[in-house]
């Protein structure tokens, strides 16, 4: 079967605009979402030294410190600049793409989404990535698929002072409406979920217990726009530790969801 094509622009962004390797540490707010992504996980993994499929891993930023606390960490990536640094985090590394994966049946004991779910606009190809991860866990195998907050823009955009501006209210107010990023400013193409929408499509796609959690929750703006209105570092900062506090407080309250960044669903095969 003839691997699925990755959207153009995803392809450039990522090889040639963004660096993705440094995201979740040199910003404050990436390395609120680095500590809180960390915090889940931890809680939800299997104990090391289990066998975890991280798709659409990127860079290696999570595959780094999950073989560093014992993990046996296999990368899958459509972008070759990825898999160069992911190779150097000590896990395997493969050419792939989330739709149709290289992996046999129930081989695996967690398989992590944190960015392919964005990245496939379309429902029916982000059930694909879903059914694929369903098919190559474990029974009783633990999903964990990010998604991006509907409503992100509109908080970080007014944080940033930018909604005064009539053509990026216009950006924004699309965004909302279609829940669809065309990739025009800033970003690459990209589906932002709501919370409820996530845990459905994880429910959908067979997984039990489907739940979802914000991750940077609700100040998480408040912090990227101190650090880029003032130019200063917020990474060690009492607004950092603030900022934690926050989203820790905000995870027993789902109405809180719609307030964050990223969203991090988790759901578990049958056994």
């Amino acid at each position: 079967m003839t691997s699925p094509e990755v959207a153009p622009e995803i392809v450039r962004f990522y090889a040639e605009t963004v660096d993705e390797a440094s995201r979740l540490t040199v910003s404050a707010d990436g390395r609120l979402e680095m500590v809180r992504t960390q915090e889940l996980l931890r809680r939800f993994l299997p104990a090391p030294p289990a066998r975890l499929l991280d798709v659409g891993g990127g860079p290696g930023a999570h595959a780094r410190w999950l073989v560093e606390d014992g993990y046996a960490v296999h990368l899958v990536d459509p972008i070759p600049r990825h898999l160069e640094q992911a190779a150097r985090t000590g896990a395997t590394v493969e050419r792939g793409d989330a739709r149709l994966l290289t992996a046999e049946d129930a081989s695996y004991d967690a398989v992590l989404l944190l960015g392919p779910l964005y990245h496939l606009l379309e429902r029916a190809d982000r059930d694909q990535a879903l059914a694929e991860a369903h098919r190559v866990l474990k029974p009783g195998g633990l999903l964990a698929a990010a998604g991006i907050n509907r409503y992100a823009s509109l908080f970080e955009h007014a944080a940033f002072a930018h909604l005064h501006g009539e053509a990026m209210r216009e950006s924004i107010s699309a965004v909302l409406d279609r829940q669809v990023h065309d990739g025009k400013r800033a970003f690459t193409s990209a589906y932002f979920h709501s919370g409820e929408e996530l845990r459905d499509e994880v429910a959908a796609a067979g997984f039990a217990d489907a739940r979802v959690y914000g991750v940077e929750g609700p100040a998480w703006s408040m912090l990227a726009a101190a650090e880029r209105n003032t130019g200063t570092s917020f990474r060690d900062s009492d607004l950092f530790e603030s900022a934690l506090a926050a989203a820790r407080m905000a995870e027993a309250y789902p109405e809180l969801l719609a307030a964050g960044s990223h969203l991090l669903a988790f759901g578990r095969r049958a056994a």
